[in-house]
């Protein structure tokens, strides 16, 4: 009688994430429970993270990221290189890739997930080089990335979020960009230019109505009113995905932009600051594998 092999997980976690001082036993006791053989490998800052998978990358047959979205997508390059599939165990404010994929937001039942091996082939965009699931920008939303008290966004997580937002809203200015599809460049002035790979994020709000995480291209948003606390009024617009009606807001598909600004300003993805314009974004189709649920 042959013996099978247990698959072997490397499970990455980060103690800062929203959740990171819950107790990660139950979830490690799930995926032993559905066969897997578990490594756990704790990291501190994100950069860490790649090098982890990449050093021991022989000795796994997954990558399970115990974390937010930033820590998601920091692993990106590293398990699209090696070729590893990749769990996700919500620890995070938002968790907006899980949402999209429909991961439980229950620790365990993630795992179960995980446990259960089927997977979902979905894309990738990049700017510069750094790998996002969710969506990346430059303005608004660089201005509360850089604002955000780590301590304030753990202790009231999304409450955390919007009283951050409030004082960003109360500073913002406009900027200028020229923005490059398909070789035809725009110059605008704006407030946030955002470009988005999956279908959620910001906690739950829509890239693009129709936007999925497997469609192969992107979908870019400018802000472009004159008073931006209108937003206040477009707010559930944004929620569903349907904030191209408005005429403030500038909208565009395509597979790659590149977008200038007239002076560097930082790029935020998926909740972090990766690089700076000048900025190419590009999408990678079904560039890695996620545990995901069979009926997502």
């Amino acid at each position: 009688m042959e013996e099978t092999t247990a698959r072997r997980a490397l499970m990455l976690t980060n103690s800062k994430a929203r959740r990171g001082r819950e107790s990660i036993e139950p979830v490690i006791g799930r995926l032993k429970a559905g066969g897997l053989a578990v490594t756990v490998e704790p990291f501190e800052a994100l950069p860490e993270i790649a090098r982890d998978i990449v050093r021991l990358r022989t000795t796994a047959d997954l990558v399970v990221v115990c974390g937010g979205d930033g820590s998601v997508s920091s692993a990106a390059v590293a398990a699209m290189e090696s070729g590893l599939p990749m769990g996700i165990i919500p620890m995070g404010t938002a968790n907006d890739l899980a949402r999209t994929l429909q991961i439980p937001m229950d620790l365990s039942q993630a795992a179960d997930v995980i446990a259960k091996g089927h997977t979902r082939q979905i894309d990738v965009g990049t700017v510069n080089g750094h790998a996002f699931f969710n969506v990346a920008s430059i303005g608004l939303s660089t201005d509360l990335a850089q604002g955000l008290d780590p301590a304030l966004k753990r202790r009231y997580g999304r409450l955390g979020y919007a009283l951050a937002a409030i004082k960003v809203l109360t500073k913002a200015s406009r900027f200028r960009a020229r923005i490059t599809e398909k070789g035809m460049v725009t110059k605008v002035e704006t407030y946030q230019i955002a470009v988005g790979n999956g279908r959620h994020y910001g906690g739950g709000n829509v890239v693009e109505e129709t936007a999925e995480i497997d469609d192969g291209h992107l979908d870019l948003y400018s802000l472009e009113m004159t008073n931006l606390w209108k937003l206040a009024l477009m707010l559930h617009s944004f929620r569903s995905g349907r904030h191209g009606a408005w005429e403030e807001v500038r909208t565009a598909r395509c597979v790659e932009f590149d977008i200038e600004t007239t002076k560097p300003l930082p790029v935020n993805a998926d909740g972090e600051i990766v690089t700076a314009t000048p900025a190419r974004f590009k999408v990678h189709p079904k560039a890695i594998s996620i545990f995901a649920p069979a009926a997502a």
